[in-house]
């Protein structure tokens, strides 16, 4: 198969330097808690971390078909931590209809490991701040053009503002 001179016919990469798992600093971190987890005897912090460990692997498994080349970036692992947390809020949710007391503890000790590898959140405040900034931006005067600021807002709050309260925020300055 021609390619390349000098360059990897399976990695595209130069000769003796393959892709880099590791690359991204948030799974180096995760692996880092999970070492210390199984040194310590956490059994909940080294389940949690066992989960996203596994998570992240299949995630680079599927990467290895598309432009990613295998590898991931903080960005991916971030949204693969905030799909994890959504399926615990779901969990925590039918836990506390349930009446599962023991279940609620578990899934909310759980939420409180995932959320730490998360950037900070901003408050409401901030959210407001910066949506009445683009609201004067693009001009919005009514709640039918919520859509039009939202598009927007989100690239500027993305990983600092959970979307619902984005949405919450937004739709009551422009009533």
């Amino acid at each position: 198969m021609p390619g390349i001179a000098g360059h990897c016919p399976f990695f595209g990469t130069p000769c003796g330097k393959l892709p880099n798992p590791m690359d991204a600093h948030l799974k180096s971190k995760i692996l880092s808690d999970l070492k210390d987890a199984f040194r310590s005897g956490d059994a909940t912090r080294k389940m949690v971390l066992s989960l996203i460990n596994a998570a992240i692997k299949n995630e680079e498994i599927e990467a290895r078909v598309d432009a990613r080349a295998g590898v991931l970036s903080d960005a991916d692992i971030l949204a693969l931590i905030r799909r994890e947390i959504k399926q615990h809020e779901e969990s925590l949710l039918e836990a506390k209809n349930a009446g599962r007391e023991d279940l609620v503890a578990q899934q909310t000790t759980e939420l409180v490991m995932l959320r730490a590898y998360l950037p900070a959140q901003m408050s409401r405040e901030q959210i407001a701040e910066i949506a009445r900034q683009v609201i004067a931006e693009v001009g919005a005067k009514s709640p039918k053009q919520q859509g039009e600021v939202m598009k927007a807002l989100l690239p500027k709050v993305k990983d600092s503002a959970d979307g619902k309260l984005v949405n919450e925020v937004v739709r009551d300055l422009l009533k």
